[in-house]
């Protein structure tokens, strides 16, 4: 017990050391804590700070330029409500648009189309740079051989009566159509026999692989679905998820957002109120409402 309590026991000057240790410990303290060891005077190169906050600027810049979306040729007669409201139209100038279209007729000039849709001249200038019209549009025959090429009749619009039935066509006759070869052809042949009784419509042309917006426009100005094949439209506001998921380019959580977002509705009002369901595949909204109903 004795040399237990003797490394509690100092001596005289063992504890003026350790009074003398703690006095300097509460000094330091007392230093840190009250005296500003800051300095003022902190130099600043403004040529070095310039040129970091240019560098930033730049790099937000860049960043902003990515986050736009990306525009693509197009052709501005074949503009549908999702691809005018993409490019900033208004309602009003879509169906402008949609209803000089529904008259057999086509936009042939940056003016024509502002003639018809009425948009502002600084939306123009933005979107008229990626119009794409077909090159017998924008490279007109001159005057003297433009009678015979009228007569020809291979690029006049014709009206129904004249095209013939895109159901029935074989694969020579489609290659007629200048941009169709022997492979999209075939193609298209095949596609349309995967359905007992063939395309319902022109739109489906859509779905057949390398056919582009141009050559489409070519072909149903040949062809168009003159016998449709006969379906059961779904009623989209009664339709259950597996009902749903027997249309073209819907599947089961789209079905289930469909089913969620009629729910939401108490009822689907449009068609088109499908744009607003979430991972709807909106390019392909003309081909899904062929499938379906409100009724």
């Amino acid at each position: 017990m004795s040399a237990f309590k003797s490394h509690f026991v100092f001596s005289k000057n063992q504890r003026n050391g350790i009074f003398i240790l703690l006095a300097l410990v509460v000094i330091v303290q007392c230093a840190y804590f009250f005296i500003d060891f800051s300095s003022d005077d902190i130099e600043v190169n403004s040529k070095e700070l310039t040129k970091f906050q240019h560098e930033v600027d730049s790099l937000k810049l860049v960043e902003i330029e990515k986050s736009k979306p990306k525009i693509f040729p197009f052709n501005p007669n074949f503009i549908t409500d999702y691809k005018g409201y993409s490019l900033g139209m208004s309602n009003e100038e879509i169906d402008r648009l949609l209803a000089f279209r529904k008259q057999d007729k086509w936009i042939n000039s940056v003016q024509q189309f502002q003639d018809v849709t009425q948009v502002s001249d600084s939306l123009l200038s933005e979107i008229s740079p990626y119009f794409k019209f077909p090159d017998w549009v924008t490279n007109p025959k001159s005057k003297s051989n433009w009678k015979d090429y009228n007569n020809s009749n291979q690029y006049q619009t014709k009206t129904f009566e004249q095209k013939a039935d895109l159901n029935t066509a074989t694969a020579l006759q489609l290659q007629k159509v200048n941009g169709v070869g022997v492979k999209l052809s075939d193609r298209i042949v095949k596609f349309r026999n995967k359905f007992v009784g063939g395309f319902i419509a022109d739109v489906q042309l859509q779905d057949v692989y390398g056919l582009s917006p141009e050559v489409i426009e070519r072909i149903t100005n040949e062809f168009t679905v003159k016998t449709p094949r006969k379906i059961q439209k779904i009623n989209l506001n009664a339709a259950t998820r597996d009902q749903l998921v027997t249309i073209q380019h819907i599947d089961y959580e789209i079905a289930h957002h469909i089913i969620e977002q009629r729910t939401l509705r108490d009822g689907f009002k449009s068609l088109d109120d499908l744009t607003k369901v979430k991972n709807f595949p909106i390019q392909k909204i003309e081909i899904i409402k062929l499938y379906l109903t409100l009724n």
